[in-house]
């Protein structure tokens, strides 16, 4: 399912705030559970935290989780500063020494290479050491506000895909009444149609057996028909889709128990799927009428329908 959550955690030291942690997630469709996090090598150490943290709220989805820290806080708490102070203090952050050698080294590649393309503002600023490190925040101090963050933004990631989780469980309800409904109507018709089925092959065979040669003895035709008759109960047999029905409609409150039990059912559903699928498939390769062909064709279609919300669902 899709859905986004944010959230931002001060950083404090001493009781004064040094930073902001911020923390996005985004996350997309998936079968199973991807995440890819993106933050500054400071906050490498806690990756696994983080991916521990997020695996146990999430089974399924491609999860996108950006993390930096903010520390110009004038602009991030909405303090008003004289712009000529402000820029002063940009200016102290930056370490001279690597920008002029940075400037020489692009000089120099230049003159060597005409083609060679000219630094960005993003490569200068990504540059090792152009940015001093003085303020960088110890792994102890930010770990706790990360954690906070994360979960926060977490929190909010789950109340959005739950909305969504909710549309598509709707959905899935709705399409399952209609097998259910499909299932009502062919169901009180099936002894009839295995008896028309019989009465019919019966009838032609029969017709068969009345054109053997005069030659075969009365007593061999009976013998001859007595078999016959067997042998269509026992295919008639094998045409019953009651077991068929049956297990149709243990899948499909299955599917209605899952849903109304909520929590994490987007495996169990796909589960239920494919026993929808293999029950309906052999629905139809045991038809003998139209009604029973065209409601295994409807049940496919539904079954397929379902299985694509099923994709999408927790």
């Amino acid at each position: 399912m899709t859905g986004f959550g944010a959230h931002r955690q001060p950083v404090l030291i001493a009781g004064k705030i040094v930073a902001l942690v911020h923390v996005e997630l985004r996350s997309i469709n998936s079968r199973f559970l991807d995440v890819l996090i993106r933050c500054p090598d400071e906050l490498r150490f806690a990756e696994t935290m983080m991916r521990e943290v997020i695996s146990k709220k999430m089974s399924r989805g491609k999860i996108e989780c950006r993390i930096f820290i903010q520390r110009d806080l004038d602009t991030a708490l909405g303090s008003e500063t004289n712009s000529g102070t402000t820029s002063q203090a940009v200016l102290e952050r930056f370490n001279t020494t690597v920008l002029q050698d940075l400037h020489l080294h692009q000089e120099l590649i230049k003159q060597q290479f005409a083609q060679a393309d000219l630094l960005s503002v993003k490569d200068i600023l990504n540059w090792p050491g152009v940015l001093k490190q003085d303020d960088v925040v110890s792994a102890d101090v930010i770990l706790t506000p990360l954690q906070l963050a994360l979960e926060e933004a977490l929190a909010s990631l789950l109340a959005s895909r739950a909305i969504e989780g909710d549309a598509l469980g709707k959905s899935i309800l709705d399409r399952a009444q209609k097998m259910a409904d499909l299932i009502t109507q062919i169901e009180p018709l099936l002894p009839q149609i295995i008896q028309g089925y019989q009465d019919k092959l019966s009838e032609k065979l029969l017709g068969v057996l009345a054109g053997i040669d005069q030659q075969v003895s009365s007593l061999a035709k009976g013998e001859v028909a007595d078999r016959i008759r067997q042998e269509i109960v026992l295919y008639g047999v094998k045409i019953d889709i009651d077991e068929e029905i049956s297990r149709l409609k243990i899948h499909i409150q299955a599917i209605r128990n899952a849903l109304q039990k909520g929590g994490p059912v987007g495996k169990r559903l796909d589960f239920l799927m494919q026993e929808l699928q293999r029950e309906s498939n052999t629905l139809g390769a045991k038809s003998v009428s139209q009604e029973t062909s065209d409601a295994a064709i409807e049940l496919k279609l539904l079954v397929e329908q379902i299985r694509e919300q099923v994709q999408n669902l927790e």
